[in-house]
């Protein structure tokens, strides 16, 4: 029962007989669900203030225990009444506010080893059990003080790095083939489709027809270009950088039809 040991060493200077030490056990119940002592006695006292501690006087009647309870959210007062019967402790507990009462019986000697009420390693016994007679008979009745929830941070909605230009892409784990999208920051970007030889990348500074978005049926490099590639010439997908007109009968005037002004004369 952590956190109990310093509270029975405080408390064992009033400690001198067993039920003593079974009204220190459920004091600390109260306490590890929420509540707060605010003293002795039915009624409110000057300059009350909620503590862990056991208030001053509260061993004073052995066979009547009366202590006021808050919780820690200050929806809930208890009055408890731990009333001695021959070797019983009744506890009796009310919520002044909806008037709500719960009991409890409790064997003293069942919790309590009465020729150890100096060491408090050997005082208490069958701590689980108390716990549990507390907590179902006490503390469910009334429910249990909500504490302040601690407010998570919203998860922010992931973007992807394509859509946001300002932001970095992410670092490519270890043995992973990096994107085959060069960087927008990069200076090497550049040019870089030149140096692919599968086309795969862009950057390119050639111009190729056939890349260039324009459609141009009909032209198909690796199957040869009559008069200029013989078929397989240009494997299937490769880039290909044009020589002279594509094509047979291309539309558009043939250049030698517009000779210069002057071309008859010699001495141009």
């Amino acid at each position: 029962m952590a956190g109990l040991e310093p509270l029975y060493a405080l408390a064992r200077p009033a400690i001198s007989r067993p039920q003593d030490a079974l009204v220190c056990g459920i004091h600390w119940e109260l306490i590890r669900h929420g509540y707060r002592c605010l003293g002795t006695g039915d009624q409110p006292g000057p300059d009350e203030r909620k503590s862990e501690l056991l208030p001053a006087g509260w061993e004073a009647n052995k066979e009547v225990y009366t202590l006021r309870y808050k919780s820690t959210d200050d929806a809930r007062e208890l009055l408890l009444k731990a009333i001695m019967v021959e070797d019983s402790m009744i506890l009796n507990v009310m919520d002044r506010s909806s008037q709500k009462v719960a009991d409890v019986t409790l064997a003293v000697a069942d919790y309590i080893n009465p020729e150890h009420l100096d060491d408090f390693h050997k005082v208490y016994k069958n701590t689980e059990e108390l716990r549990t007679k507390i907590a179902s008979g006490i503390i469910a009745p009334f429910g249990a003080p909500t504490g302040k929830a601690r407010k998570e941070p919203e998860p922010k909605e992931d973007m992807h790095w394509d859509e946001d230009p300002l932001r970095l892409p992410p670092r490519q784990p270890m043995g992973t083939r990096a994107p085959s999208r060069p960087s927008p920051l990069s200076p090497f970007a550049v040019g870089g489709e030149d140096l692919d030889p599968f086309g795969g990348r862009s950057g390119g500074m050639i111009v190729d027809p056939l890349r260039s978005g324009v459609p141009r049926p009909g032209i198909d490099p690796s199957s040869g270009i009559p008069g200029r590639l013989p078929p397989g010439a240009v494997p299937p997908g490769a880039r290909f950088d044009p020589f002279g007109p594509l094509g047979v009968g291309r539309p558009g005037p043939d250049p030698d039809h517009l000779p210069p002004p002057g071309y008859d004369d010699m001495f141009m």
